[in-house]
């Protein structure tokens, strides 16, 4: 078998399965967003978004890869993350000035551990995958994959330190984690 199309394949099927991880996590974000009035869970929510219009334009890429669609699809990703950055930012100082305090959110602390130890096993493959090819494009979106991972852990660790000391101000501040890697990565990626 060549390694090339086994590369190609795995690939694709890294991120199909992270596009199903991300609309299932929709549904789930949602619900526990509203229910407890979690800025981090909705940001996180509108990061699952993001990672599936990500995925989606990975697809497309890899089943024609050439130059100017690999350009094309990392603007598409980095400008994504300038919206996500620029609204959570917004959200998150309103919601601390005001003092909105978020009800604890179980399902969410329960999604968010659980997506954290998915997102890090897929980045891991498609960083594998992405090297094999020699693709910047499934490499970069590897690393918006590892981000999902490491925003997964700053959610959980707001939604914890909310439910189990009352830190009501973790949630909001968790969110800024969301903010700072997403300014990062969008400029990592519309520098490339």
């Amino acid at each position: 078998m060549d390694a090339t199309a086994d590369a190609l394949r795995r690939g694709r099927r890294l991120e199909v399965a992270t596009l199903a991880w991300n609309v299932a996590g929709l549904g789930v974000l949602g619900v526990a967003a509203v229910r407890a009035g979690s800025v981090a869970l909705g940001g996180f929510g509108l990061d699952s978004l993001i990672e599936i219009g990500a995925s989606t334009v990975v697809l497309w890429e890899l089943a024609d890869a050439h130059e100017q669609r690999r350009r094309r699809a990392l603007r598409l990703i980095g400008w994504a993350f300038v919206a996500l950055a620029a609204y959570l930012a917004v959200q998150s100082s309103v919601l601390l000035a005001a003092g909105d305090q978020p009800a604890p959110s179980y399902l969410g602390i329960g999604w968010t551990a659980v997506t954290a130890l998915v997102m890090f096993s897929l980045a891991r493959g498609k960083a594998v995958a992405g090297r094999a090819l020699d693709n910047p494009v499934l490499l970069t979106e590897g690393r918006v994959t590892t981000v999902d991972g490491i925003l997964a852990t700053a959610v959980l660790a707001g939604l914890a330190l909310n439910a189990g000391l009352g830190w009501w101000w973790a949630d909001p501040a968790a969110a800024y984690v969301l903010v700072f890697y997403g300014a990062r990565e969008a400029r990592a990626t519309l520098s490339s």
